[in-house]
């Protein structure tokens, strides 16, 4: 196991290379193409030099998190053949680039979501929070308002300004989608896109969905054991892994991670490694990193 850490790239990362670099045990970084839409084609020049900066630092470019997943796809769009192509170019210069981990998520619309950005700690650290009664309480069109004013002028990973700009259009898009066309759709992709992850030995592993329920009447489908063991049958490759996140999974009391990860033996290729503290039903923060 190697342990790494997310790095967003100098121009929208707080911590620098110099600082990570200081992290006892920290063999690696977690990175990705911060400027490029769900969708675009990444490049081998643009992924050289991600690489070549990481590199010049110090570190290596262990994986990337995300290659994000254009909704059509995930809705299962007549155009969805032409992202999923893009997504293949896009994994063949990573392979070609000696990049073999990639986490990724199938949620739709939004991707992790909280109420609380900075829930005060006894120890004055500041953490994540979720309550689904604010979160109840919230227009689901407004939001991208509410986290943006609460982000302190950082540009959150899965809120990009460019995405939530069309969110009205986007819950009209998933209005006909429910979670059996999801999990259709998303076993489409992955049988797409395993020739090329079993050519160049890319170990795909998605992220469970965060929390692991249903939001705002949104479809949720990696959110358990029995789903996440649907998942992996449907397209038994190796290279077609999970994300163990503790914190996503351990959103619901229900899931016993120790099975979860002894039913997913050889399939989880990445960790989260995250504690979350339960307040009452359908309230959690999260824990301090272990």
């Amino acid at each position: 196991m190697k342990m790494t850490m997310r790095y967003y790239g100098k121009d929208y990362d707080s911590v620098t290379l110099e600082q990570l670099r200081q992290i006892r045990y920290v063999e690696g970084l977690i990175s990705t193409l911060y400027y490029k839409q769900a969708g675009e084609l990444w490049t081998r020049g643009e992924i050289q030099a991600l690489k070549k900066e990481i590199e010049d630092g110090g570190m290596e470019l262990s994986g990337i998190e995300s290659v994000n997943i254009h909704d059509s796809i995930k809705i299962g769009s007549d155009d969805r053949d032409m992202y999923i192509e893009n997504y293949i170019q896009t994994l063949t210069n990573l392979g070609e680039e000696g990049i073999d981990l990639v986490c990724y998520n199938f949620m739709p619309v939004f991707d992790w979501t909280r109420s609380d950005l900075a829930r005060p700690r006894p120890d004055g650290s500041t953490v994540l929070a979720y309550d689904q009664e604010q979160i109840d309480k919230i227009d689901p069109l407004h939001i991208f308002e509410d986290m943006e004013k609460n982000s302190n002028g950082f540009i959150l990973p899965g809120w990009e300004p460019e995405r939530m700009s069309a969110i009205k259009q986007l819950f009209e898009a998933y209005a006909d989608v429910d979670a059996e066309k999801l999990f259709n759709n998303l076993i489409y992709f992955l049988k797409a896109i395993m020739p090329v992850c079993e050519k160049y030995g890319i170990k795909m592993a998605i992220h469970t969905d965060d929390p692991s329920w249903s939001v705002f009447g949104l479809a949720r489908i990696i959110t358990s054991k029995e789903n996440l063991l649907r998942m992996t049958e449907a397209v038994p490759s190796v290279y077609n892994g999970v994300t163990l996140c503790t914190g996503s999974l351990g959103s619901n009391p229900d899931n016993d991670i120790v099975d979860i990860i002894h039913a997913l033996k050889g399939r989880i290729h990445f960790a989260h490694i995250r504690n979350i503290k339960h307040t009452s039903p359908g309230k959690f923060e999260e824990a301090a990193h272990l």
